[in-house]
């Protein structure tokens, strides 16, 4: 197999996990990213490893809830009502894609790549190269009302029927496994799961592959491509030209806009979340959504994690201060003996995940480009599909067989 070259642009979780993959297949690797790679949502997110998250964004009662929730600020889905063409061709295409056919049809190949992927975070923790937080203690699923437990058990009837083991625990069961007292009704566990820490993984990884020999070329924006025919000749950025063999797009909600500069239309919103670290003992032990609230919370190494909302506002680090006041409600609505003071949720931190209309990222070369591959809209499935992604990606690069069939990730399938 010959070395090739190969240009990453996106330092997020995709992106560092295909120069991992690339790097152990002998390629020479750079990644280019506008920021310093030390924030947003691969370091901000609930750190889920999440087969348990068979249904995609886009599925029934999405835009009825949408519609409602727009009104409402502090609601857990929220669009800033603006006039934007791609926002508005965005949403046409996911209410299209909201239909219990698409569901149905979607569930096992999102599974499939949930299970994949972390199967290769735990191959990565076995290698020891770097410090690693990584436990499998499944994700509950809480309720307080008899309606979010019925959403639930649908969504459990699917999930079992694929394979996944799912248990049903009462309030007093669900006290018997945490530590800390919960106000539900119930819980919902899906022994699959997993979670992790972002900034602890992101560090040592980004400092593991610049040791063994990938290019960072950092604080740089790509402003536009240079080609010939159907090929990639040079990437343009404010720091110069830089030339590959192959081009991987991992640049998450900020996709849409550079593939427009090769006249590829791809439709990816950003859709904002935050979190809230809480830095005090909480015996919070297992990893948990609150289901009415839509919050996740994750017990990391050190801290504990309160995170959630999606917010459709655009391209913008604004911090929206209901929605995050919201989080901190919840967490003690949830944990009467948690409480969360005013100088965590000052240290809020907001990153964009990049949504794809139908809720399948989109992975795989587009017939407009021949040495370029898209690995991005991976919607709220990021961190859980990095490793995943970033080895599909590698074995397009190198021409091996795929590991998983790529058809419902394809990047023109709408």
């Amino acid at each position: 197999m010959a070395k090739k070259k190969v240009i990453i642009i996106g330092g997020g979780i995709v992106g560092l996990s295909t120069a991992y993959y690339l790097l152990q297949e002998g390629h020479e690797v750079s990644v280019i990213d506008k920021g310093k790679i030390v924030s947003g949502a691969s370091h901000v997110n609930a750190g889920y490893l999440t087969p348990s998250h068979i249904v995609p964004m886009a599925a029934p009662g999405m835009v009825s809830k949408g519609i409602r929730w727009m009104f409402d600020a502090s609601s857990p889905f929220y669009i800033k009502p603006r006039f934007d063409l791609d926002l508005i061709r965005w949403g046409l295409k996911f209410m299209k894609s909201c239909t219990a056919e698409h569901v149905q049809r979607s569930m096992k190949s999102i599974l499939e790549i949930n299970l994949f992927s972390k199967q290769l975070y735990l191959e990565m923790q076995q290698t020891q190269f770097m410090d690693f937080h990584l436990e499998t203690k499944g994700l509950l699923m809480a309720y307080k009302t008899t309606h979010a437990a019925k959403e639930e058990a649908e969504v459990v009837r699917w999930a079992k029927d694929l394979g996944i083991t799912v248990n049903h625990y009462s309030k007093e069961e669900v006290s018997k496994l945490h530590k800390t007292p919960m106000d539900i009704a119930g819980a919902y566990w899906y022994e699959s799961d997993a979670h992790s820490t972002p900034e602890l993984f992101m560090k040592n990884l980004k400092a593991y592959l610049r040791e063994e020999g990938v290019e960072f070329i950092l604080e740089t924006e790509v402003t536009s491509f240079q080609k010939k025919g159907k090929s990639i000749q040079a990437i343009q950025t404010d720091r110069g030209l830089f030339q590959a063999d192959e081009y991987v797009i991992a640049s998450g909600a900020w996709s849409e806009q550079l593939l427009k500069a090769l006249g590829i239309r791809l439709s990816v919103q950003a859709g904002k979340g935050y979190r809230i670290n809480l830095h005090q003992p909480t015996g919070i032990n297992l990893p948990a959504i609150l289901l009415e609230a839509k919050v996740a919370v994750t017990p990391m190494k050190g801290f504990t994690r309160f995170g959630g909302t999606m917010e459709l506002s655009g391209i913008n680090q604004k911090i929206n201060t209901r929605r995050v006041a919201a989080i901190a409600k919840a967490a003690n609505d949830y944990y009467p003996e948690v409480y969360i003071p005013q100088s965590c949720i000052d240290e809020v931190q907001s990153g964009l995940r990049p949504l794809s209309p139908d809720g399948l990222p989109f992975i795989g070369r587009h017939s407009a480009v021949g040495n370029l591959v898209l690995a991005t809209g991976h919607s709220m499935m990021g961190w859980s599909l990095g490793p995943g992604t970033g080895k599909l990606v590698t074995e397009l690069i190198t021409g091996q067989a795929s590991s998983l069939d790529l058809t419902p990730f394809a990047p023109e399938r709408n």
